[in-house]
């Protein structure tokens, strides 16, 4: 029992990280009707800026913490409004293709200039909040891991009440629904879709500080197996959808746990790519998405 326990918190843990990706890739996907394959790099994007903010910031206490978390996610929300802007609204309108090339461009220049800028070889990202361990009903218990299933509990809530309950998540929602109505209404699209690419990049941002924490070695590469797993995430709980995306990343991030300390650890990456594979054949529409049918 205790073994179960122990592999379902790193699973949560794990999974609460996904879920925080697969989040950007919904929202995106909720609003524009296509995949933002530059997603996986502004996570990593997101640990790079915590790894030297934690040289300007004391790390030893939780405000320190705090502070490299919230400057990353400010730092990605600025970066996913730029990508937005000069790469992704001049191809507004164009065919699905163009946007999709594009997309996968921008995730390949961030990868190359962050070995430019940053170097290839992997970094150790710093502790930047006071660990501690503990054992409880026999279970090792890392602070780390708790944080980040609050942080990610946290701005998954915060998430929900921004889109539900405030003015710019009725605009996102009713973008998402008909763009052209939205804008009759006196809708800014342009706004709407900017902050929707922001709070997403924001999420990943975190998501990045919350992986480097508990796997601290960061490289300009590091997002692309992450990406690709929160990207099955979101396709498992159903596309576009907000509460599909994070149960998509609590699944898969549970799954690939257990099969990590089985006899199968070594398929443990392939589990991801299964699961989107039984996904598309039995349930395109995903857990709580809902399947559609669209004239091509």
């Amino acid at each position: 029992m205790p073994e179960f326990l122990q592999q379902l918190l790193n699973g949560l843990s794990l999974g609460a990280i996904y879920a925080l990706i697969a989040l950007g890739y919904t929202m995106v996907y909720g609003v524009l009707r296509f995949i933002n394959f530059a997603h996986s790099d502004v996570f990593m994007a997101g640990a790079f800026i915590g790894y030297y903010l934690a040289r300007l910031v004391p790390t030893d206490t939780l405000f320190g913490g705090l502070a490299v978390l919230a400057g990353a996610m400010l730092g990605c929300a600025v970066l996913g409004i730029v990508i937005e802007r000069f790469a992704y609204r001049p191809l507004r309108g164009a065919p699905t293709l163009n946007v999709l090339i594009t997309a996968i461009g921008v995730s390949l220049l961030l990868e190359y200039s962050g070995q430019v800028f940053f170097g290839a070889a992997p970094r150790t990202f710093p502790p930047i909040f006071p660990e501690r361990i503990f054992t409880l009903a026999g279970v090792v218990v890392s602070s780390n891991e708790l944080a980040v299933i609050l942080v990610a509990a946290t701005l998954m809530v915060a998430l929900q009440f921004i889109v539900h309950r405030t003015r710019i998540g009725t605009a996102m929602r009713a973008l998402s629904l008909n763009p052209e109505a939205a804008q009759l209404v006196g809708i800014n699209n342009n706004v709407v879709i900017s902050f929707t690419f922001g709070l997403g990049s924001a999420l990943a941002a975190a998501g990045g500080i919350l992986y480097a924490m508990n796997f601290p070695s960061i490289d300009p590469l590091m997002g692309v197996m992450p990406g690709l797993k929160a990207f099955v995430a979101a396709v498992l709980g159903g596309i576009g959808s907000i509460p599909g995306a994070a149960l998509g990343g609590l699944v898969l991030g549970t799954v690939e746990t257990f099969v990590g300390g089985s006899a199968l650890s070594t398929y443990k990456d392939a589990i991801a790519f299964a699961v989107l594979i039984l996904i598309l054949l039995f349930r395109p529409g995903g857990l709580l998405g809902k399947s559609t049918v669209e004239k091509v």
